[in-house]
């Protein structure tokens, strides 16, 4: 009787925890419709669909991005849809032009309501291919940049709006995956970046999110850049993102994405091999690394000829790849805005 009572408490706390919990959520709720939401990284691939999942809930979408071509597809992409969309050409490793954009933003638009962090570069291959530059752009990319845009906005977002902020990161910046050593290590500064600012400007009204993603298809395969044996390098980075089960869509991940944006949740982790690869590591690490290890037995090695070069997805294709194996991602490549110009009617 005695286990029964004490059995039947503690469903009872565990029940009225997840009811209390899903109630404090439900409260944390915004509408994003008359919200202006930033994207640094919107003009393609998994930025070009979350901007169109914000701007299906009558968000005013601006998108920054480098090249100027790209941003006026996806804002034609926006506005095909009925959406509001502003551009601005930025290059987010350069302070200066984050700064001056932030700027403009707020004097077009009066306020910042959303900030997403979305830029980023892959850059796939053994250690031996890598240069200190690589590692450079990696993190100027995906954790200066990003801490650029947050101090630029932070001010703006105090005065008004609503106060939310979406760091996208990876899986690979919680597990660090061979042959992407220098994404890897700059996704886990990010992540400690985005989950260090939750904690200090909640007190403020604020609700950093945490995104990492794992196999996604958004098509962005085919713009990361491939070392050493490049052509392997992208047969087995691009099947893997191909794979139906194993990856997500772009659009599926977006939903969910907004969705934690929506309710200030504090992290996200898209797929389900990218959770269970996550409490494996919390669980037994030295097995998580054993798994690694074996698997960078069967990756591509260096190659002897010092050849450093990097090549694009595009630019890597063999008689492996593209294949009917592929053509997920391969939609996604023509649905996401990731072509390059010379390929485009």
């Amino acid at each position: 009787m005695r286990l029964q009572t004490s059995l039947g408490i503690a469903i009872g706390t565990l029940l009225g925890t997840l009811v209390a919990a899903k109630a404090l959520r439900a409260r944390r709720a915004i509408d994003f419709a008359g919200k202006t939401v930033v994207i640094f990284g919107g003009s393609r691939g998994l930025g070009l669909a979350m901007a169109r999942e914000f701007s299906s809930a009558g968000a005013h979408m601006v998108l920054a991005a480098r090249d100027e071509q790209e941003l006026a597809r996806a804002a034609a992409d926006i506005e095909s849809h009925g959406g509001e969309v502003t551009t601005i050409r930025c290059d987010l490793m350069d302070r200066g032009q984050v700064e001056r954009t932030v700027s403009r933003i707020v004097h077009d638009r009066g306020c910042i309501d959303v900030l997403v962090n979305n830029a980023g570069i892959i850059q796939v291959g053994p250690l031996e291919h890598m240069t200190e530059a690589d590692f450079e752009e990696a993190m100027a990319t995906h954790f200066w940049g990003p801490l650029f845009t947050i101090l630029a906005a932070l001010p703006h977002m105090h005065a008004r709006g609503a106060k939310r902020i979406v760091n996208i990161s990876s899986i690979g910046g919680k597990i660090a995956v061979p042959h992407l050593l220098a994404y890897s290590a700059s996704k886990f500064a990010l992540t400690g970046l985005s989950e260090g600012l939750r904690s200090e400007l909640a007190p403020k009204g604020f609700a950093v999110t945490t995104v990492c993603p794992g196999l996604m298809r958004t098509g962005s395969t085919y713009n990361a850049r491939f070392k050493g044996q490049h052509r392997h390098e992208f047969a087995w980075f691009h099947l893997l993102n191909a794979l139906p089960g194993v990856s997500v869509s772009a659009a599926r991940a977006a939903r969910r994405i907004v969705d934690a944006c929506r309710y200030g949740d504090a992290e996200v982790i898209l797929t389900p091999g990218a959770r269970l690869a996550v409490l494996a590591n919390a669980i037994s690490p030295a097995t998580t690394a054993r798994l690694l290890v074996l698997a960078n037995h069967f990756l591509p090695g260096a190659i002897e000829d010092g050849d450093d070069r990097s090549h694009t997805g595009w630019q890597s294709v063999s008689r492996y790849v593209p294949s009917s194996m592929t053509r997920l991602a391969d939609r996604a490549t023509v649905e996401n805005n990731e072509l390059p110009d010379a390929t485009r009617p």
